[in-house]
């Protein structure tokens, strides 16, 4: 028999994977993956062409993408705990809180499989960084400028995982998560800085199919929204501790 404990921690286990795959399809966004290697190559202070090189100029860009990700990864832990906490203030309310953001997020789910468009979405919202190109720093904070800009595509999908982390109330679980989501995403940033020349034939065909990534995003969203509603986080984890109880050993 599985103990209460154990099924505590191991409600983070399927909310940690869906924050991984959200990240990583916020990468394959309309708003992401176009602007990858231009950004990554302002960042490193060489031009898109110099990227295909090996040596000096790719371990800069590298460097900078480091810096990048971890200026992302600030900002969206930062805002793990901040919804966690805010969460945590909430929790007498939790039921309606998880019914709330459950609904919000299968509306967000709606509007990126195509049933309906809302206006406010497909509004872009950058912050602009200034002249930051070629330095590590300079990469750092274009990279909490990126966080901070949340461009429609990303938008949603982030708020999908800030919602779980609301609706988890413990900091460290929330930030737990919004740091799945940000490896997600950055890791993406890391693999395209270092075998540039190799993906631009796989990021071409993903360009390409746009739509189809977008309402993959739709339905996840949907999904988790689905899951939040109906209260089936809990479920899903006694499933996956019963199919899987060598997950019994990450909680």
């Amino acid at each position: 028999m599985l103990s209460p404990d154990l099924l505590l921690d191991a409600t983070l286990l399927p909310a940690m994977a869906i924050a991984l795959v959200a990240g990583l399809l916020s990468f394959l966004s309309p708003c992401v993956l176009p602007i990858v290697p231009p950004y990554l190559a302002y960042m490193g202070g060489v031009s898109v062409s110099d990227m295909d090189e090996i040596g000096a100029k790719r371990g800069s860009v590298l460097l900078a993408a480091v810096f990048f990700v971890l200026g992302l990864s600030t900002v969206f832990i930062l805002l793990g705990f901040a919804f966690s906490a805010m969460g945590r203030a909430m929790l007498a309310y939790q039921d309606w809180f998880i019914t709330i953001a459950g609904v919000v997020i299968m509306i967000f789910g709606a509007h990126f499989i195509g049933i309906f468009r809302i206006p406010f979405l497909d509004r872009e919202a950058r912050v602009a960084a200034g002249d930051h190109g070629g330095s590590a720093l300079g990469a750092y904070v274009l990279g909490l400028a990126f966080a901070f800009g949340w461009t429609p595509c990303l938008g949603p999908v982030l708020g999908a995982i800030l919602g779980l982390a609301a609706s988890e109330a413990d900091l460290w679980r929330g930030a737990t998560l919004l740091a799945f989501y940000a490896l997600g995403l950055g890791v993406p940033f890391l693999l395209v800085a270092a075998f540039f020349p190799a993906l631009k034939g796989p990021m071409a065909w993903m360009k390409r199919h746009m739509q189809r990534i977008e309402r993959i995003s739709g339905l996840l969203l949907w999904t988790v929204g689905l899951l939040m509603l109906t209260g089936q986080f809990t479920a899903f984890s006694w499933w996956l501790l019963e199919t899987f109880p060598a997950l019994a050993t990450l909680g």
